[in-house]
């Protein structure tokens, strides 16, 4: 029996469906990389076999033959490669030479995902601000450290807090934001199959956690950028 946000859930199908996470951490064993990435393609390719095997699927079809392979290799190259630490994008930091005192958001990051408790995509945005306290970090890294905690099995809450905990670690700062806003093909393709409702997540470090800074932060998302 697990105690979940909704108070207690008894089975696991109660945690896939209520979206209950375990830790602000991916759950990974001690031996998660004692593999190889060929090592793994070779055992995911045969598991996913067994998989379009058991459900009658013709693997001699040439459309059929390749997809284990392709799976296999779209899960640890891709889908989750950023389970593999080796993957992280390094976070350098500037000194804040021009003394920019104010919020800096960077919104509208695309969000590709996947579920934990099905393996279905999880497809939204993501808008991260921070204040600097003496430094500044490239625009790029911002994007790419949300990628990198995207790629792999995810709960969205924790997704957020991971991308707030790791600028703080690289800026040296507490005043960093994060909103999430993303659709769950587990909820949009199946069980209530809602396909309008989407999940709004956030994590609030340090001054944004003050109600004017929030605010601010928040208005700024809501800002329409346009180019002529």
């Amino acid at each position: 029996m697990f105690e979940g946000k909704k108070g207690m859930v008894n089975s696991i199908d109660d945690i896939g469906d209520n979206h209950v996470g375990s830790s602000a951490k991916t759950p990974l064993r001690d031996d998660a990389f004692v593999l190889s990435d060929e090592e793994k393609i070779n055992k995911i390719e045969k598991s996913v076999k067994d998989i379009l095997d058991t459900l009658g699927m013709d693997l001699t079809d040439d459309s059929l033959k390749g997809t284990p392979k392709r799976v296999a290799k779209a899960y640890v190259k891709e889908i989750f490669g950023g389970l593999n630490p080796e993957n992280k994008p390094k976070l350098s930091t500037f000194e804040n030479n021009y003394k920019y005192g104010e919020m800096l958001v960077e919104k509208n990051i695309v969000v590709y995902s996947t579920c934990e408790h099905h393996l279905l995509p999880i497809v939204g945005r993501a808008h991260v601000a921070y204040i600097s306290n003496g430094k500044v970090i490239g625009l790029s890294k911002m994007n790419r450290i949300v990628d990198y905690y995207a790629r792999r099995p995810q709960v969205q809450e924790r997704l957020t807090m991971q991308v707030v905990q790791a600028l703080q670690k690289a800026m040296g700062t507490e005043d960093v934001a994060c909103v999430i806003d993303a659709k769950h093909l587990c909820v949009n393709s199946r069980g209530i199959r809602d396909i309008e409702s989407s999940t709004v997540t956030s994590e609030f470090g340090g001054k944004f956690k003050e109600k004017d800074i929030k605010r601010e932060f928040l208005d700024y998302i809501k800002m329409e950028t346009e180019f002529e």
